[in-house]
């Protein structure tokens, strides 16, 4: 019996034994850390975006090639991409939307699809007025809603404000696309927080009694509108202008030499500028990786490639824009907040309806 026990403690020792050596391994323990940080560390971001241009997929590719961070990029219209985060819920590979105007930003983080991110660089990089309040979303590209004129037909001194195309001598000449596009909306809710709902809604009936047609298309279809002879000036953003003029169309450059660019409310409450920008997904599994590539895209390298290559003026106070944006010569923001674009839309829509915009 006695010699059963012995042979028991000795049996138990020798395990304990070699517990203690396999534990004490450098390298068996290097081994379990490397294979733990495997299976938590992600080198991929998963973006989901209504942006389309080639500009965009060079400066993902460069990215990916100075992190090591695989950008899988998700392309579709905005509001689809907004409800497909919605369904997928919890279960979303989605870690960043990024789309136009600070309206759709806004239905996004109602809808409760985006989470808070912060960095003290993109906090350098991006100034305060096109941030979300909440850190929500960051505004990555600037753009201005101008008024484009025919050359022939229209003299720059003629054109003043956005009010001054509801005067009667612009009748049966003003092109505009639809109320139901959000950078309408923006800019009637723009109007909403400088002048109030009275003076926007005065302004809305203005231009829907001095439109040259009904209105339809997107705002290069508002250009070649003017050249047709349909009307002598619209309302469109300046990147749509930009690309225009640097078409590969003949076509959209000839029709794009004939008109004339001009920055309205200078003298008084200054220019509508909407943004194109990203938030960070509420159900990110990659949120660290999603914070990384708006800092590079927010970065001096990646604005100056936004503004030559995409003609979209830059949110990065260091980065001067384009010398085809230089052309068009300096202008004066409105000094609004963003984030009010977005608080007025309802207004904005029932504005919209209660004049006839269709």
């Amino acid at each position: 019996m006695k010699k059963i026990i012995s042979l028991f403690v000795i049996s138990l020792l020798l395990i304990l034994a070699a517990c203690g050596n396999e534990s004490s391994d450098p390298a068996k323990k290097s081994s379990t850390t490397e294979k733990e940080e495997t299976v938590t560390e992600s080198k991929e971001v998963n973006l989901y975006t209504s942006r389309h241009y080639d500009v965009d997929d060079e400066l993902y590719a460069k990215f990916e090639k100075e992190t090591g961070i695989k950008v899988n990029v998700i392309k579709g219209e905005a509001d689809e991409l907004l409800e497909r985060i919605k369904r997928e819920g919890d279960a979303t590979q989605a870690d960043l939307l990024y789309t136009a105007d600070v309206g759709r930003l806004y239905r996004a983080k109602e809808d409760g699809v985006l989470q808070a991110g912060s960095s003290e660089l993109l906090d350098k990089q991006i100034p305060k007025k096109f941030q979300d309040n909440d850190q929500m979303w960051y505004g990555l590209t600037k753009r201005a809603r101008v008024i484009i004129y025919n050359k022939d037909k229209v003299k720059p001194e003629e054109l003043s404000t956005y009010e001054a195309l509801t005067e009667d001598k612009w009748k049966g000449r003003v092109l505009i696309r639809s109320s139901e596009n959000v950078y309408n909306q923006s800019l009637l809710a723009s109007f909403i927080d400088i002048n109030g709902e009275e003076k926007a809604k005065e302004w809305a009936a203005g231009i829907v009694n001095n439109l040259a047609r009904n209105p339809e298309g997107g705002d290069r279809d508002q250009a070649k509108a003017i050249a047709a002879g349909i009307g002598d000036v619209a309302i469109m953003n300046t990147y749509y202008y930009g690309q225009m003029l640097n078409s590969e169309d003949p076509e959209e450059v000839k029709v794009a030499e004939g008109l004339g660019v001009y920055f309205p409310n200078q003298e008084t409450t200054g220019t509508h500028v909407n943004i194109s920008g990203a938030g960070i997904v509420k159900h990110s599994k990659n949120k660290e990786n999603a914070i990384k590539l708006l800092e590079f895209l927010s970065a001096p390298e990646a604005q100056e490639t936004f503004a030559t290559a995409n003609f979209e003026y830059p949110v990065n106070v260091d980065v001067e824009p384009s010398e085809l944006l230089k052309s068009w010569g300096d202008f004066k923001e409105q000094d609004i907040p963003l984030s009010v674009l977005g608080d007025n839309n309802a207004k904005s829509i029932m504005i919209f309806n209660e004049v006839g915009w269709k």
